[in-house]
């Protein structure tokens, strides 16, 4: 008995260490989707608060590349992407759509993009989260790139740097606009 005792916690050490050891130098922000090369899901979204046109995925799919960023208010790496993402809307040469994840106020989404800039060429408000989950966020930011026949061609999960927009973002709009 008192094998056992002192066997199984040393069975568990070696199965933990083994685990760690598999995933180190794994990159925590690259996250495998299940949508990476499948069709955005459906999606119908009401506009922002005095704003007409909401979001579809009809928009991300109008035959030309596109890219989708999930944000909120509330979210301190938002604010610190914002930047990034005008940058983006600004080089790539393609439509940039917001997804406004989760806020308790709609108002709050508007008064964001009213104080840092509004870069996206339309903007859906995902109250409960519905469409959020359907694209498989996990939390915000993330941001999808979107081919023109409506695929998902990549997923990034967390703000974007300086890095990932020149190093990932841009070359991969380039090379799907290609």
């Amino acid at each position: 008995m008192r094998f056992w005792i002192a066997v199984i916690p040393l069975v568990l050490f070696a199965a933990l260490a083994g685990v760690f050891l598999m995933n180190i130098g794994k990159d925590s922000s690259v996250v495998p989707s299940a949508l990476l090369d499948k069709p955005a899901p459906d999606f119908q979204l009401p506009p922002l608060p005095g704003r007409d046109k909401g979001l579809s995925r009809a928009d991300i799919s109008k035959g030309e590349v596109s890219v989708l960023n999930v944000f909120a208010s509330w979210c301190i790496p938002c604010r610190a992407e914002h930047p990034l993402i005008k940058r983006l809307a600004r080089e790539a040469d393609v439509p940039v759509y917001g997804l406004n994840y989760k806020e308790k106020d709609p108002q709050d989404g508007v008064n964001w993009l009213e104080e840092l800039g509004d870069p996206y060429t339309a903007v859906g408000m995902d109250l409960s989260g519905r469409t959020g989950i359907d694209f498989g966020v996990y939390g915000v930011p993330e941001t999808f790139i979107i081919d023109g026949s409506g695929q998902i061609r990549y997923k990034h999960v967390g703000p974007v740097t300086n890095e990932i927009l020149e190093d990932v973002l841009l070359p991969k709009i380039a090379e799907l606009k290609g």
